[in-house]
């Protein structure tokens, strides 16, 4: 063993380790204490090591990857000094036989040379030939005592035969080998497992282990998300995570040879500048999986929202230019991971050019000959574009834009020589380009291209090309959102939302967005639309406003593109208005005239309306798995069609008793099967709200059943409407006040979210409530159990039988991952947004319960809800209630409003402790004060 630095002597001390299991070993009365002693010893070294490391790491004494080794050597003085006590105290063989031979190799992850803090230790006990008893009771030794330490334990006992055998058949055995490294005990018999290992498996099949390696990296990244700018990223096996690297230098080392990775630079795969990003990466990624264990104390290899303000903090992070520490942390995460990718991609790139050197000269003769297709000033090599030699882009710089666009018009792959050397070529993307006609009009072209738009767009930001030709882009590249409602980083989102804006207008899953297929054929400009949506969110992660500084923005780049004043002036107007659509839809009631009116009053034209819509439904889609729902769809095309009519004139010619009239009448029709005075008694029930609120069908719908459950109590009806993700729930009863405060108790205690509301009361004193509801997955409550289930729970709140708040705190506490953030509490009150309602909007944390708090806060201040409209983004919930007084009329009184917003706040800030009633909440306190 040679000698060990003083900094590694800090982690631990093998001297000193061994003097303390001698003296337990004097001092130790029978076998039972001294095995407890042994563990004792090691338990306190393992401890005091593992703290030394990580007090190094979060000091920044220490890289990454010197915590990884440091971690390494303190397991492996761990693994020799009980091997060495073992074989000489408990199991000594004064004279081995051939066979009472032993090695012990660190295989995996551990054979590397590095170790995380919660990571498995994979050990080969290797044989000459056979078990002998000897050596299993060491090995069962040494297990049991590794095990007593809380250490996760990989192991298996071969001999060299097995193992050859075995990773011939397997290629995990066959990567876990590849990696194995000696840590104590008979080394001749390791060194000829080594060299077998390298004659009589490795030689003459680099290929089929190239092709089973990046197979399966496929298939990882498929199952952990394929994109590496998922906002709460995997770093071991996510893309562009440590497991890619240790892909790369499996591969490296398996077609190579190389024992480690700076030899990459001397079989001429990497440069030295490579070389470097390797090491960087490899730094960073170390210590955030290092950092990741410690802080969780477990095998944590997901940094979810709730770690990752605090690993910023461990990790040194400030706030800076306006981004928080945790964003300045995570946007490093992504960065590198893009180094990652860009890295696989030159190997890549090598490995198939070396591959290609090993054909017979005649094959490459003929490829030669068949090398004759030139497009533009590019070659066609097996359908792929290259270039003719390295100064390509030197002698004309638009030639990096032109790549792209040729590959995107002629549905061609670009060679990955190519873009490595588009990478190396990145200086000559520079002012004098951007300001280039040629290279303007070819970027709109590709951005606006009707083929394959994201896949180029997602190739140029890969290669670093997209955030130099548009700056903007470049300042949001791997930027993340800490919120629970983004997905992806917003470079991606921005990528993601062209890629779904190409699947509408070819008509690609038309059934879930038919409407917005059908507007893109209408379009007078598409590449409008398509740059509005490319700059909807390119102001992210500025001071100002995103949509105010990305309209600012669209005004200077659409010019420098080629658009004219027209078309730039319709792009800034949607990057400026881009959230009003769905704000709308989604918290606002859209039965009432006026919404409809100021929402159209700021569109103005049917063009902008159309863009917009669709707009709207791919920034939603954008925003990552299911967001986008059938509900949303519909509160958006409802509010398409009735601002597209009052746009058009058709609305705005029907006055109210007018619309009133027609509703009834069309009513009238459809119960023709009812006599007509039960018909006139049942159109007397209704106030005009109503009828300018619901359609035909839907009234149809209520009137029968209401003719049904007249004799009942209470009756309730449930509709699911899977098609559209919601569930309509109508509720029949008494009307009397606080009503919808415990319907609302009622589905939280069963955990389903209420989304919109609409209440009524008729003109003989009956409550007519409709809930639309969904399960927290954001789908339909279809299940007959679940629905009975929420009928018999309404009916027992109401009786009194059950309290939400008790129910509601036993079967749910908050999300961990909602703990990570902080959302200021806001009460807007506006007496503007509705002719005849105050619209109450609240803004807070969403918890459990918060839709019943709110709603029992407005019942005890006497104001009775018109309709309700709730909208939650990730953590934050937007709940928005259109209120009356007890006379029926606004709340127009200041002291009755800041009495308002006080009660509402406090709601928000404790949910269940507001909900109790007066009398419960007195009583809790006394009993928290004894």
């Amino acid at each position: 063993m040679g000698r060990i630095l003083p900094s590694m002597l800090e982690i631990a001390d093998p001297q000193d380790i061994r003097d303390r299991l001698d003296a337990v070993r004097a001092s130790a009365r029978d076998e039972l204490a001294l095995k407890r002693g042994v563990v004792s010893v090691l338990k306190t070294a393992l401890t005091a090591g593992r703290a030394k490391a990580r007090e190094r790491l979060e000091q920044g004494a220490h890289r990454g990857r010197s915590c990884a080794e440091s971690l390494c050597y303190l397991q492996d003085v761990i693994i020799r000094e009980l091997y060495t006590f073992a074989t000489s105290h408990v199991f000594p063989a004064p004279n081995p036989s051939e066979a009472e031979r032993l090695a012990v190799a660190a295989v995996g992850g551990y054979g590397r040379g590095t170790l995380a803090p919660g990571s498995d230790i994979d050990l080969l006990f290797l044989l000459p030939y056979k078990q002998t008893p000897w050596g299993e009771s060491v090995v069962e030794y040494m297990l049991y005592a590794l095990w007593d330490l809380g250490l996760k334990v990989g192991h298996s006992t071969r001999s060299i035969a097995d193992c050859i055998r075995l990773s011939r058949e397997d290629f995990t055995i066959r990567t876990a080998l590849l990696e194995a490294r000696y840590i104590y005990g008979d080394r001749p018999l390791f060194d000829e497992l080594q060299q077998r290992f390298d004659d009589e498996v490795v030689k003459g099949t680099a290929n089929e282990f190239v092709e089973a390696k990046l197979a399966e990296r496929d298939l990882r990244h498929q199952r952990s998300g394929e994109s590496r700018y998922l906002v709460e990223p995997n770093v071991k096996e996510g893309k562009g995570g440590l497991r890619d690297l240790n892909t790369l230098f499996w591969i490296a080392k398996y077609v190579y040879r190389v024992k480690q990775a700076s030899d990459l630079v001397k079989v001429g795969v990497f440069t030295k500048e490579e070389y470097q990003t390797f090491r960087k990466a490899e730094n960073f990624l170390w210590a955030v999986r290092c950092e990741l264990h410690f802080l969780t104390g477990r095998a944590e290899e997901r940094i979810t929202f709730d770690l990752q303000t605090e690993m910023a903090r461990r990790l040194g992070y400030q706030e800076h230019r306006g981004l928080k520490a945790v964003e300045r942390f995570m946007k490093h995460y992504f960065l590198i991971a893009k180094d990652v990718g860009d890295l696989t991609r030159i190997f890549c790139a090598v490995l198939e050019e070396q591959e290609k050197k090993k054909k017979p000269s005649i094959g490459r003769f003929m490829q030669a000959i068949r090398r004759k297709k030139v497009i533009r000033g590019f070659a066609v090599e097996t359908n792929r574009l290259t270039v003719t030699n390295e100064s390509f882009f030197d002698k004309d710089p638009v030639n990096i834009i032109r790549l792209f666009h040729v590959a995107e018009s002629h549905g061609l792959d670009i060679h990955p020589d190519v873009l490595k050397l588009v990478t190396r070529s990145l200086g000559l993307v520079d002012a004098s380009l951007r300001k280039n006609e040629e290279a303007n009009r070819l970027f709109l072209e590709i951005l606006s291209s009707r083929k394959t738009p994201e896949a180029t767009l997602r190739l140029m930001n890969e290669a670093g090309v997209l955030g130099r030709f548009v700056q903007d882009f470049g300042r949001i590249v791997a930027l993340m959102q800490f919120n629970m409602y983004h997905h992806y980083t917003a470079d991606e989102h921005l990528l993601r939302a062209i890629g779904i804006l190409s699947e509408v207008e070819k008509g690609k899953e038309r059934e879930e967005y038919p409407l917005a297929h059908e507007l893109m054929g209408k379009l007078k400009s598409r590449n409008a639309l398509y740059m509005a949506v490319f700059l909807h969110d390119i102001a992210k992660g500025r001071d100002e406003d995103h949509s105010d500084a990305g309209a600012a923005i669209a005004r200077k780049l659409c010019p420098r593109l080629g658009m004219g004043p027209g078309e730039t002036e319709t792009v800034a107007w949607l990057v400026q208005n881009h959230l009003v659509m769905s704000d709308v839809a989604q918290r606002r009631d859209i039965a009432d005239p006026r919404t409809v009116r100021d929402f159209a009053d700021l569109v103005q034209s049917p063009e902008r309306l159309r863009m917009l819509y669709v707009l709207t439904v791919v920034d939603i889609k954008a925003v990552g798995p299911g967001v986008w729902n059938g509900w949303k769809g519909q509160l958006l095309r409802q509010l398409y069609f009735e601002s597209e009519a009052l746009l058009q004139g058709g609305e705005s010619a029907l006055n109210r008793k007018g619309r009133v009239a027609e509703a009834k009448e069309a009513l009238a029709a459809r119960l023709s099967d009812w006599s007509k005075a039960a018909v006139d008694r049942y159109l007397k029930r209704h106030g005009d709200a109503y009828w300018l609120s619901t359609d035909t069908d839907m009234q149809e719908r209520h009137a029968r059943f209401i003719e049904q459950g007249k004799d009942q109590a209470l009756a309730i009806a449930a509709e699911p409407a899977p098609m559209r993700d919601i569930t309509e729930i109508t509720l029949y009863t008494q009307d009397h006040p606080g009503l919808f405060a415990r319907f609302a108790g009622a589905c939280a205690v069963l955990g389903m979210n209420i989304v919109d509301a609409k209440i009524f009361t008729t003109r003989d004193g009956m409550a007519l409530d409709m809930l639309w509801v969904q399960d927290p997955d954001g789908t339909a409550v279809h299940e007959e159990r679940r629905i009975r289930r929420l009928e018999d729970m309404i009916r027992k709140v109401l009786a009194g039988e059950v309290l939400p708040p008790d129910a509601i705190e036993s079967r749910q506490r908050r999300e961990r991952r909602a703990d990570a953030f902080t959302v200021a509490p806001q009460v807007f009150i506006d007496n503007d947004a509705s002719d005849h309602y105050t619209v109450i909007e609240v803004n807070g944390l969403d918890r459990p319960g918060l839709v019943h708090a709110l709603a029992r806060a407005l019942f005890h201040l006497g104001l009775t809800i018109g309709s309700a409209h709730i909208t939650t983004y990730g953590e934050r919930a937007v709940d928005v209630f259109y209120v009356k007084d007890v006379i029926g009329h606004k709340v127009t009184n200041a002291n009755k409003k800041k009495a308002v917003e006080r009660h509402l706040l406090e709601a928000l800030t404790d949910p269940m402790k507001k909900a109790r009633p007066a009398k419960r909440r007195r009583e809790d306190a006394a009993a928290a004060a004894e």
